[in-house]
Order: structure tokens, then C-alpha cells, then sequence
């Protein structure tokens, strides 16, 4: 029973380890990244074989660890709350085939948005998808959950939904560990059809599921993640889930809480303890981490006069991260001003790093589209992104990971010239090389950029799908060998870069120009590793 100091992301890592894992898979996004790389240099997780590595992008993750479940191995697919929109479609339809080995999939959420495009709270689409999701508190938690995911997911053959948030997957805590577990043997379903969701077959899987329903909620309200501590002043009860319930008991590290308190940890939502509370005091006062999902609910299900106070109603912000202070603040509790930063200390946007192989590519880009009045650049989500600043401001669009190339399409099929993409190496093979499809089929005058720096730089340096591949992708699709141009992003190389990037420019169909320099940073690395 060995203790250790780990973050949150950690926890759930060697969580998994130590209840039998057989695989891992994922995508890299902040703030998930750190569960795969904490397997990849576990001593424990090689001498077991236990399967780690990348996979293309966050869908064929889950299919993956779809795949190992099937042949009744417990699988884990990690991904940040966006990734779950690539993964969608399997991750819905899972809840219909249903789990043979234990499968947990893991959503890392970012309120505030620290390197996201969004705020969207995952626990919808574990509603969504009819399935248990749980929501630790702290890393002891999210440990001993892995734990229990896995339990839970063979018990009724369902996947199940791990959702945590920055703060918690990036801090640390003591975390204390469990006997271990071996890995199941391969054990394929009973039920020869079980994954064949032909119509016939998938409506009645969702009666079964539908009927399970009972049985999700039975555990989450007798589940010890769900708790109700009695208080005696009654004229507010709080109900708080995850780390927001952290954030409440920060301000009452010395005294004890006067109010009734609901902590939840497991949906779907414990309705019978939610009435209970309800019923005990004047009025509710939710704390959650991301969106309005139980004061929501609350609102529909006990719309019963009683007032209910969370983010809806102003009471806490409506956007971002929660903090004890905020949580005090909805207390009526007196707050201590904090010290306001110095004028002195200016913040820094991020920049691209010095040397980075990108500044080279967009500057010369920037010179060629000189030349044109009415030239826009579509991007999508990487380091390259940067450019979108000052110096450069090269980038005009970032929506999300792979729509650069069809947002170029489709500029260009109204009509606009040139219309460029730019989108990284990894990116490219994520969700750009479907969309190279179509332009191709359209024989869309558009000039793609594939920025080669053989890495997955913006979360790390992992490696990169696409490494010495790009070219023979891009013949497999259909661009044309001429229009497949390579170039060294170095200012020697200036002139002839800009001399390619303008041929390609004024050719009326799809061209990819592949820039290619090693990360800074993976050089680096590298470096550091030999010696």
C-alpha cells in the first residue's frame, strides 16, 4: 500500500495500472496529455506490455479501446473536452454496443478556457449518451475511481465517463494505492452481435439500456462518491460536485460547515439525496465546475418555489474556473481583498519560440500574399496558431483541428483567390486528410501548407502520425506529384521559397507545399537525452 505524490492526471494513469490495464489510448490535449506520457514511462506499464501508444486522432482512440474491450480487456481512452467532439460518434454508439472488458473514457474539461476554444462541460454528453459518469474531488479520487470504472463497466457491460478539469489533472496530492490487479484474459462476447448495430439489433440494445437506467441511478444513489452531511443551519443547503467541492471546504479549513451539504461525485444525478436536501432547507446554492449541468436540472425536476442559487442566476460567475474565493463570495462571506499585481508587471502573450521553423514559413507567406489584395490564410489548432499575433498576423480563421483545409475549400468555391490553409503535420493527419479528399475531388483552387516540424509541438513533442509519410498522403489522395512541393524553412532559402509559394499560389487547383524543419524544442530535447 505504497503512497504517492501525483497529479490528477497521474492519479488516473496509475490508477489504471494497478486495476488491470491492458491499453491506453489517446490523443495528445491539454489538460489530458499527461495520462498517456505517465503510462509510457511506467516501469510497471512495460514489463506488463501494456499497449501505449498515440493514436491518429481522438475517434480512432476510442474506436481502439473499443477493440480492446471487445476481446475483454480493460481499455482506457483518454482526451480533452473538445476531443470528445472528434470521438463522438463511437462514444455514443458505445453506450449501445456496450463494454465486453472494462472501458473507462477519460474527458479532461478546461473552464477558463486556458488552452482551448471552449468551455464545454462534458457531463452532457455522458447524459447525452445515457451512460455513468463519474467526477472525482481530488486525486485519491480519481484514483480510486479508475478502480471503480472499470468494476462498474463490466458489472453492466456499459462504458463509463471519467470527467475531470485543469486544476484538478494538473495539481498534485498523496495518493494512496491499491493491490494490483492482473490483466483479464481475452474473453470475446457471449453475444455474437452484441457490436453489430444493424437497426434491428441497436433498437433493442437501447431498450436494454433505456431499462438500465434504473439500475445507473440505484448506484449513484447509494454510491459512496455521493455523500449528504447534515447541518444545522438550515437556511441554506449546498450542493457541490468535483473539485467545486474543494473550493468550498478551503474556506472552512478551521471551523466546521454550518449548512447541509450535498458533495456528488457520480451522475446520473442521485435524485433522491437532491429531495432530501431540498426538502430540509429555505433555499440551494450549486457549485459546479463548468456549465450550469445539476442547477439545470435541479431547476426542471424541483421548480417548486424554493430558490436556487449557481451560475444561471448570477449568484457565480456565468464563464471560467471557480476558486474558493468566488465560492465565499456566494456564501455572503466577508473576503479579504487581494494585493492587485504591479503596473510594473506586463502580461506576455505567447509567441512562437525563437528559431521555431514556423516564424520562417509565415514569413515569407506574408511577403508573397503581398502580391494579392484579397488573400486570406485558414488555420486550425497548433503552434502555428501564434501567428494570428503580432509580428506576423499571417492566420484569419481557428475553429478547430482540421479546418483549414475545408474552410479554404470552401472560401475558395465562393469564390475567393488565393485561398491558403495552414495546419501542422499532426493536425493533418488528425482530421485534414478527409478534407484534402474533397478538395481534390472539387478540384478547389486552393494552397495547402502542411507544416512539417515532425513533432506534436503545442503539447509536448509526441510523435507525429504523419512523420515521413506526408507526401505519399498526399499522392494517395490525388494531388498531383508537381504540385507537391517541399521546401526548407531557413532565410537562405528565402528567395526559392518564395519563388515556389507564388507558382503554387497562381495554380488554379490544390497544391500542398510542405515546409519542413525540426522543432526547436524536440532538438533540444534530443540533445539533452544524449548527453
Amino acid at each position: 500500500m505504497e503512497k504517492l505524490l501525483l497529479l490528477g492526471d497521474e492519479a488516473i494513469a496509475q490508477g489504471a495500472l494497478d486495476a488491470g490495464l491492458s491499453g491506453i489510448y489517446a490523443y495528445p490535449g491539454t489538460p489530458s496529455t499527461e495520462i498517456m506520457e505517465y503510462v509510457q514511462r511506467s516501469k510497471q506499464a512495460a514489463e506488463n506490455k501494456v499497449f501505449c501508444n498515440w493514436s491518429a486522432n481522438e475517434k480512432t482512440a476510442m474506436e481502439a479501446a473499443l477493440g480492446m474491450s471487445y476481446a475483454g480487456k480493460r481499455a482506457i481512452v483518454c482526451m480533452k473536452h473538445v476531443g470528445l467532439n472528434v470521438a463522438a460518434d463511437p462514444f455514443v454508439n458505445s453506450a449501445i454496443t456496450g463494454a465486453n472488458g472494462g472501458l473507462i473514457i477519460v474527458a479532461a474539461d478546461d473552464p477558463s478556457m486556458h488552452s482551448s476554444q471552449n468551455e464545454q462541460d462534458s457531463r452532457f454528453y455522458g447524459k447525452f449518451a445515457l451512460i455513468p459518469v463519474l467526477e472525482p474531488s481530488n486525486q485519491q479520487e480519481a484514483y480510486d475511481m479508475v478502480h471503480y470504472g472499470f468494476d462498474f463497466s463490466e458489472k453492466y457491460k456499459i462504458p463509463v465517463l471519467i470527467r475531470i478539469t485543469t486544476r484538478l489533472a494538473h495539481s498534485r496530492s498523496g495518493v494512496l494505492r491499491k493491490n494490483l490487479r492482473n490483466q483479464n484474459e481475452i474473453k470475446l462476447p457471449e453475444n455474437l452481435r452484441q457490436f453489430v448495430l444493424l437497426p434491428s439489433i441497436a433498437r433493442k440494445q437501447y431498450k436494454d439500456l433505456l431499462n438500465n437506467q434504473k439500475n445507473f441511478l440505484y448506484e449513484s444513489e447509494s454510491s459512496g462518491y455521493n455523500k449528504y452531511f447534515k447541518g444545522k443551519d438550515k437556511s441554506l443547503g449546498i450542493i457541490a460536485s468535483g473539485i467545486a467541492y474543494n473550493y468550498l471546504m478551503e474556506n472552512f479549513t478551521n471551523k466546521d460547515l454550518p449548512y447541509p451539504l450535498l458533495k456528488i461525485s457520480q451522475y446520473p444525478l442521485p435524485e433522491k439525496l437532491v429531495r432530501e436536501i431540498y426538502n430540509e432547507v429555505e433555499e440551494i446554492l450549486v457549485l459546479e465546475e463548468g456549465y450550469p449541468f445539476i442547477e439545470d436540472l435541479m431547476k426542471g425536476i424541483l421548480n417548486l418555489g424554493k430558490k436556487i442559487k449557481g451560475r444561471l442566476d448570477g449568484t457565480l460567475p456565468r464563464d471560467g474556473e471557480l476558486n474558493p474565493v468566488l465560492v465565499a463570495k456566494a456564501l455572503g462571506m466577508e473576503v479579504k481583498e487581494t494585493r492587485k499585481i504591479p503596473n510594473v508587471v506586463v502580461g506576455r502573450p505567447p509567441s512562437l519560440c525563437a528559431g521555431c521553423p514556423h516564424i520562417d514559413s509565415v514569413v515569407v507567406l506574408n511577403e508573397v500574399l503581398k502580391e494579392y489584395a484579397a488573400s486570406r490564410v485558414f488555420s486550425d489548432i497548433g503552434c502555428y496558431t501564434l501567428a494570428a499575433l503580432p509580428p506576423y498576423e499571417t492566420i484569419n480563421s481557428c475553429v478547430d483541428m482540421g479546418a483549414s483545409i475545408t474552410m479554404a475549400k470552401g472560401a475558395a468555391d465562393a469564390g475567393l483567390f488565393p485561398a491558403v490553409a495552414v495546419i501542422g503535420d499532426s493536425t493533418f493527419t488528425h482530421s485534414g486528410i478527409t478534407g484534402l479528399l474533397d478538395a481534390v475531388n472539387d478540384n478547389s483552387p486552393i494552397t495547402v501548407f502542411i507544416l512539417d516540424n515532425d513533432t506534436t509541438a503545442m503539447t509536448g513533442g509526441q510523435k507525429s502520425s504523419g512523420s515521413g509519410k506526408l507526401e505519399d498522403i498526399c499522392r494517395g489522395v490525388g494531388v498531383k506529384e508537381e504540385h507537391i512541393r517541399v521546401i526548407n524553412p531557413i532565410k537562405s532559402h528565402k528567395e526559392e521559397n518564395f519563388r515556389i509559394i507564388k507558382e503554387e499560389l497562381d495554380y488554379r487547383g490544390v497544391s500542398v507545399i510542405i515546409p519542413r524543419r525540426e522543432c526547436i524544442q524536440t532538438i533540444g530535447k534530443k540533445k539533452k537525452e544524449k548527453k
